[in-house]
């Protein structure tokens, strides 16, 4: 009895030893945050304090909104980057990255452009993955971007695989547009699918600089919370242009739950 016990425990410790990030993202995901309870004793003073300080709580609401708006949007009256026109692609003419001045000769204006980029995401043999994204840009304004990401880990000990899906759909703005520079923010959301099958809401930071010919790096963190979780992502890459294609290799970190995960990156992208 005994003598079997130990084997359980042993199996139990190896399994344990080898098991799956992936797996564990999903279980904590699942289970979510707990919360402690709080107490609703001082519910009404508070309440009353609340109430008093309404005022000068709104004036430092509307100064917030003041100054976020045009650290966030811009002011279109002073600053003639925001309407730098999108580039046909990085390079086209030999200098400009994702967008051109807008007065250029060479240049046609309000350009729209499709890119598409898929990367292979490498950690070792047991934990690989794939991540596609798309960016629609309708104009220099604003674009609309889609990330899938596949993970996958094989268990040493099972030599069983595990999937963990995520896609994260975000509203695009960049903030600054200049020839060799543009540095914005996203706004949206991130689902988990798989057996976990919850969304939460993302938002992000994102920069491109394109500094010798052909030669640029990107860039991008993004912040989301899903059942009380953090699903948080960092990428930086450098690309070599050619015409309308480009060819890359970075890095990328990925905090899904309490797991880390960290890739070398090795991809190929097209603009359209």
């Amino acid at each position: 009895m005994k003598k079997s016990f130990l084997i359980l425990v042993i199996i139990l410790s190896f399994n344990n030893l080898f098991s799956q990030r992936v797996d564990k993202s999903k279980s904590e995901l699942n289970s979510g945050k707990s919360s402690g309870t709080r107490s609703s004793s001082n519910g009404s003073s508070s309440a009353r304090s609340s109430s008093n300080d309404y005022g000068i709580a709104s004036l430092f609401a509307e100064t917030f909104l003041y100054v976020t708006f045009y650290s966030t949007i811009g002011d279109y009256r002073s600053e003639e980057h925001l309407y730098n026109s999108l580039s046909k692609y990085p390079y086209f003419d030999g200098e400009s990255g994702n967008f051109q001045t807008y007065n250029d000769s060479i240049g046609n204006g309000n350009l729209m452009r499709f890119d598409i980029e898929d990367h292979l995401l490498y950690n070792n043999r047991n934990l690989f993955g794939n991540h596609l994204k798309a960016k629609f840009r309708p104009f220099q304004f604003f674009y609309i971007q889609a990330d899938y990401r596949e993970l996958i880990e094989k268990n040493l000990f099972t030599n069983q695989f595990s999937n963990l899906s995520v896609f994260q759909f975000n509203l695009a703005y960049d903030r600054i547009r200049f020839k060799k520079f543009n540095f914005g923010w996203t706004l949206g959301a991130t689902y988990i699918g798989n057996k976990v099958q919850k969304i939460g809401f993302s938002y992000g930071l994102n920069a491109d600089v394109f500094i010798v010919k052909n030669i640029s790096f990107n860039s991008a963190m993004l912040w989301s919370n899903i059942n009380g979780l953090p699903v948080n992502s960092f990428e930086l890459r450098g690309k070599y242009h050619k015409k309308k294609y480009f060819f890359s290799i970075g890095y990328e970190h990925l905090k899904i739950a309490s797991p880390n995960y960290n890739f070398v990156t090795l991809g190929t992208g097209i603009y359209f």
